[in-house]
């Protein structure tokens, strides 16, 4: 088990100060690359918050192998100042929080992880940011414009529940076929949209899948 540590700040964001939590391990093997992984939370307007526990397993999930674990509250949440901004301005508060995280702590490679509202946002900066991968847990195709955002190399991940009552999976399945490789789906049977009973699940399909990838 790797050993590490949780602790909060406040970042300066482009509409006052935004709320996060840095999880980092203790100590790494020297041989073991290190990774920087931010996890973003669902809709502000809908009780979204980086306590959400999808988000929570997704970010325990992340420092249970060892790798340096962002989560944050969106402009209007929590601690965070300001309002929401229809998902434009969210992406600056991410835009703030990568730099935080990059100034903050050395890595070798950046992650990004976001679910539902959240994976619009994550999703929407992976390119710009470097992120060597993205993953998308429950996409708000329908509701956010997934098909515009700008694609880079990385492996880009949609983790979806087939019985989800908030993000049509239908929709989602016929937007990941379009999607250019490298790509892979982690399709839950039985998840609906928060993953209710289905986060054992959710935690040790990530985690096998990334070592299957050897990431």
């Amino acid at each position: 088990m790797i050993e590490h540590h949780e602790s909060h700040h406040c970042v300066a964001g482009p509409v006052g100060s935004i709320e996060v939590v840095l999880d980092k391990p203790v100590a790494l093997p020297v041989e073991q690359k290190s990774v920087g992984v931010v996890v973003c939370h669902p809709h502000p307007l809908h009780g979204g918050t980086m306590q959400n526990k999808v988000v929570t397993t997704l970010a325990r999930t992340m420092a249970k192998r060892g790798h340096a674990v962002v989560r944050f509250n969106f402009r209007g949440v929590g601690n965070s100042e300001g309002s929401f901004a229809e998902g434009v301005g969210e992406q600056n508060d991410l835009r703030a929080v990568i730099h935080w995280f990059q100034q903050h702590l050395a890595f070798d490679e950046l992650w990004l992880i976001g679910f539902s509202f959240g994976a619009y946002v994550a999703a929407a900066l992976a390119h710009e940011s470097q992120a060597r991968l993205c993953v998308s847990v429950a996409p708000a195709v329908d509701r956010y414009p997934f098909a515009e955002i700008t694609r880079g190399d990385y492996p880009w991940w949609i983790v979806q529940g087939d019985q989800d009552d908030v993000v049509d999976p239908a929709l989602v399945y016929a937007w990941y076929e379009l999607l250019a490789e490298p790509k892979k789906l982690l399709r839950n049977p039985d998840a609906e949209h928060y993953f209710h009973g289905q986060l054992i699940y959710l935690r040790d399909s990530l985690l096998l899948a990334l070592d299957q990838a050897g990431l």
